[in-house]
């Protein structure tokens, strides 16, 4: 069990699902490690976040279990499984696994913007068959419109990616970017427009120095810091949160650490957007 989890899903603000599952993983595989690495890590932190004056320990939280998937056929239970957690009030949040778990969250939503924290492009239109996790980005467009999908932190993508991206509408946040103040997080709120958001964190986007055990490793990412701002900035039109694409065997228990804790971030800072409206 994540060690926050303290309530039933008919009592909880926040319900957490693992999703071990990394069938098409191209690189490292081990990401359906991750759930229990994450849950694992978890009970290294206090449940007071000091900063912005949230103890969890007074937040319902509900341990789902993970969802069983042995297939990319599978993974369409997601819906149905973020659609109860929905039904009961509760936040969903979701320990992946690979990033190809997200376009079937993002489905159970009637009315929602995604913003992908990425290192990858992930807009392929084939990539090992349409749905693997190469072709996330994508497929969340097709779903949605290009419009409301925004990708940040971007450091790797193919020329027919860019193309494609361009074509279509789809707007991104490389790193550079970033760094050099080209686009910033106004700008891409701004882009997306009004309405509620869908989150996905690739721990991918962080630099691996910081998080070394990750499928798809790309040099010159965000710190921790710079995802913690997003999720704070973010968190009064969160609606729904994952993690993933962290790599145990290729891990320190840095990576897995920092995923409990951006966990933990999204639970206190969403909690404390709610109180404060």
């Amino acid at each position: 069990m994540y060690a926050l989890a303290n309530a039933p899903l008919a009592e909880a603000a926040f319900t957490i699902l693992g999703v071990p599952f990394d069938d098409t993983t191209t690189h490292r595989k081990g990401a359906k490690l991750a759930p229990s690495a994450i849950r694992e890590e978890s009970y290294n932190f206090e449940t007071y976040l000091p900063d912005i004056d949230v103890d969890l320990a007074d937040v319902g939280i509900c341990d789902g279990g993970d969802v069983t998937c042995e297939s990319l056929g599978d993974l369409a239970i997601l819906k149905q499984e973020v659609h109860q957690v929905l039904d009961e009030g509760s936040f969903p949040i979701l320990m992946g696994g690979e990033h190809s778990l997200t376009p079937r969250a993002v489905s159970a939503f009637s009315d929602v913007r995604v913003v992908c924290l990425d290192a990858h492009l992930d807009f392929r239109s084939q990539y090992m068959g349409k749905d693997g996790h190469a072709c996330v980005t994508r497929r969340i467009a097709e779903q949605l419109g290009a419009e409301r999908v925004m990708v940040v932190g971007v450091r790797s993508m193919s020329r027919g990616e860019k193309n494609d991206a361009e074509e279509m509408g789809l707007r991104f946040v490389s790193m550079d970017d970033l760094r050099l103040g080209k686009k910033d997080m106004k700008w891409a709120l701004g882009s997306l427009g009004e309405g509620p958001i869908y989150l996905s964190v690739d721990m991918d986007v962080v630099d691996p120095a910081y998080a070394p055990g990750v499928g798809n490793p790309e040099p010159g990412g965000v710190t921790p810091a710079e995802v913690v701002r997003w999720i704070d900035t973010l968190a009064d039109r969160m609606v729904g949160f994952d993690v993933v694409e962290t790599c145990p065997p290729y891990d320190n228990g840095c990576t897995a650490s920092l995923a409990a804790w951006f966990i933990n971030r999204v639970v206190g800072s969403v909690w404390k957007a709610r109180d404060s409206r």
